[in-house]
Order: C-alpha cells, then structure tokens, then sequence
C-alpha cells in the first residue's frame, strides 16, 4: 500500500469535526499494495494491514443533520449491508440485541419508538418479542401495516425515521443468509449502558447470539465487539474461533465502571482477557498517539470509530499511524479515497 504526504495540518481539528464533517477528497490515491510477511493471522483469516468497515452497513442515519448522505439509507438492514458490499470494504458493523423471545435482531438503539394516539411511545428492544420488533417500519408480508418509526436522539428530540431509501428491520439469521458472503462481520454486542448484567444474563444473551452464528457463519470473517466489558470478556472464553474486540471511547464519558474510563484501563482488559483489540474512538488516539504504540506493544489491534473517520486526511493519518482499520459512514467517498 503507498501513502500520499499528508500535512498534519490538513486534519481538522478535534473539535471542529461537526456532525455534517466533509469529506476532502483529491486526485491522490492510496493504493491497497500486495499482501506481504507482516500480515496478522487471526482464525485462519488474513486479516488485512488496512481495514475499512462499514457503520451499521452504508453508514448511521442522523435524522437531525442536513448531510442528506447520513439519511439515505436505513441503518442496520439487509439493503444498508448489501450497497455497502459493492463497495471495496472488508466488513460491515452491525449491533445485535436478543429479543424477549431470544432472536438475535440488528438494531443499534435500546428502545424503539412510534406513536400511539398521538403520543411518542418506546419499547425496549429486549423486552419486546420478535414479532412485536418486526411490526415496526417496512413488512416484508404484502397488506401488512407497518408501524411508523420515530427515533429520540440523545438531546430529546423526536424524528420521523425517514430514509431515501427504506427497508425493514431484520434477524441476525437473515443477516448471515442474504448479505453478500464475501463480506465479514463486525457484530457488536450491544447492551444498555444503564442496566447492571448478572453474568447468568450475559451468558444467556450471547449463547443464543453463538448458535445463530456458528449455524450459519460458514467460512465468513466474523469480529465480536462490545463497550460491554464483561460482556467482552465472557464471549472470549465461550468461543475460540473468532476474535474479540473491547470498545472504547478512550475517556470522552466517564462510567461507573472503571475498566470503560481511559486507552490504559481498554488494554489491562484485554490483557487480562485475552481480548484481540481494541475498537477506539478516533479522537481518543489522535489526542493520545502514544496508544497506538502502546497497544501495538501488547501485541492488540487497533481500528477506531467515530465522526473523524468520514474525513479523508484523518483516515490518512491513522494508516501513517498504525491504525489497522476504521468503521466510517461514508463507505463510497473513503474506499475512492482509501483504495485505487
């Protein structure tokens, strides 16, 4: 792979990257070279020196930006995971949550919403059943009336979840069965950041996540993820075959939970895990570079997330760094940028 120079300078700032961050693009290329020696075997999968993912497929819908590029396609559905796998990228990233009646469904947030006689009503994902979660947005069964989805973002505001191009909610199983197989999958174990896990819960929760995928997984790369310590680690000692992520946003919000507060508790983690790597937020190695080092001397990966990553020279500048993959909304514009 050959890197074009990239001025420090070019970089936006960490706080001047806004929700609606634009990409600068050039004429400049980086071009994705011959596999060489230095290559990490993970499972029996070449993991490739530079990874690009995915988020929630073609990228999270934020029905409160003017991007209309965050609003196209719906997040986390069979339609989002396909457009992005014609694009040049090594995985797309999805959250799984288990439903009351144990299905492992895609959906990134822990309640989901629609009005009920004129009032904003949400359920919890996981208290709710199967069918309860898939009579919301678009049926797949014709005649059938689909329950209009509203979203609350983090600042209280109620949206319309209204998407160019929509699709219906869907099954892990569904997932693994229909989206192309040349694609790995980066599933993020997603749990609620306000709710203590008795280990007797976790591991109920990622057993019925397990049987789904090693059923029907096959030969196609999977990485686990959590921001779930404990969750994290369980999932490592219930499996051997597939690698497993912490995440982390590096410090950004401090938690009750020590192990979720700094880049340094992420690694005692995964040392004392086992864990893989580590899955950070970009901006948490950009204030702190010597992470990378840090976490690369412990024989970790490192792929990061984040706002950051639909920046062009940002993504540059990871490579220049050591980063070994990043997860970006904005699939087409960063695989031109990324890959000839």
């Amino acid at each position: 792979m050959s890197l074009r120079a990239v001025h420090v300078l070019n970089v936006p700032s960490l706080h001047q990257v806004t929700e609606n961050a634009a990409l600068a693009l050039h004429s400049s290329r980086l071009a994705q070279g011959v596999k060489d020696e230095g290559e990490v075997t993970i499972c029996g999968y070449e993991w490739p020196k530079f990874m690009v993912m995915g988020h929630r497929g073609s990228g999270m819908n934020m029905l409160q930006s003017y991007d209309t590029r965050l609003k196209c396609i719906k997040e986390n559905s069979i339609l989002s995971f396909n457009s992005a796998a014609k694009f040049p990228i090594d995985f797309v990233e999805f959250d799984v949550q288990v439903t009351k009646d144990d299905y492992p469904v895609i959906f990134h947030d822990n309640f989901i919403g629609a009005e009920d006689k004129g009032v904003f009503k949400e359920q919890r994902v996981t208290d709710i059943t199967l069918l309860e979660f898939l009579s919301y947005g678009p049926q797949k069964e014709a005649g059938k009336v689909e329950r209009p989805m509203l979203r609350k973002v983090k600042d209280g505001r109620i949206f319309e979840w209204k998407v160019e191009k929509d699709d219906s909610l869907c099954t892990l199983q569904e997932v693994f069965q229909k989206v192309e197989h040349s694609k790995g999958f980066n599933i993020e174990l997603k749990f609620d950041d306000q709710i203590v896990y008795k280990e007797e819960k976790l591991e109920h929760v990622l057993r019925v996540i397990l049987q789904v995928v090693n059923k029907f997984a096959k030969d196609r790369p999977i990485l686990f993820s959590s921001f779930q310590p404990d969750a994290a680690l369980l999932m490592r000692k219930l499996q051997s075959t597939y690698p497993v992520y912490f995440l982390t946003n590096g410090g950004s919000e401090i938690y009750a939970d020590v192990r979720r507060n700094s880049m340094e508790e992420a690694i005692k983690v995964c040392l004392r895990g086992g864990l893989h790597g580590i899955v950070s937020e970009v901006k948490a190695i950009f204030r702190n570079p010597g992470a990378v080092t840090r976490i690369k001397e412990a024989k970790l990966g490192i792929i990061t997330y984040g706002q950051l990553n639909n920046v062009a020279e940002a993504v540059y500048m990871q490579i220049l760094m050591g980063v070994e993959g990043v997860i970006v909304d904005l699939v087409p514009e960063i695989t031109e940028a990324v890959f000839v």
